[in-house]
């Protein structure tokens, strides 16, 4: 920023010493660092705003540039469709929107038929009796 070399570091250190002098040196370089301190902690809050509004600008951008892409992506999943989707009117005035599995492919149809159709296997049986009769088995003073 400044560009100070070793020898110019000691010609101002020299110069400062005998302006200053000895006694009252520890007392200046106390408030040096409280100037500098302070001048650090404002030009830090300075570049922490620039550095908000610089995103801020940023995530707009981006929020634009997105939503040019979705109405893009809209526009043509709009133009696939093959109508505006099916409505029920209860009468009343209400509507629902109904989806239409126009796109489902046949393989959905296929398993629900074969679970509508009934099971010819063999059928389970009952384990170790009926339904009338309790299972056999040890009883409490058995064992």
């Amino acid at each position: 920023m400044f560009d100070l070399g070793a020898a110019e570091l000691l010609v101002i250190v020299v110069v400062a010493i005998i302006v200053i002098g000895p006694k009252d040196m520890p007392m200046a370089l106390r408030t040096a660092g409280r100037w500098i301190g302070k001048v650090r902690k404002v030009s830090s809050h300075f570049r922490s705003g620039l550095d908000a509004m610089v995103r801020e600008a940023e995530l707009e951008e981006m929020e634009k540039k997105w939503k040019e892409q979705n109405e893009a992506i809209m526009a043509q999943s709009g133009s696939e469709m093959t109508g505006p989707p099916a409505t029920l009117d209860d009468g009343a005035g209400h509507s629902d929107v109904v989806d239409v599995a126009a796109d489902v492919p046949d393989v959905v149809d296929e398993n629900i038929a074969a679970a509508d159709t009934p099971n010819t296997g063999p059928q389970p049986q009952l384990p170790l009796g009926s339904a009338d009769r309790p299972a056999k088995g040890p009883t409490k003073g058995e064992g």
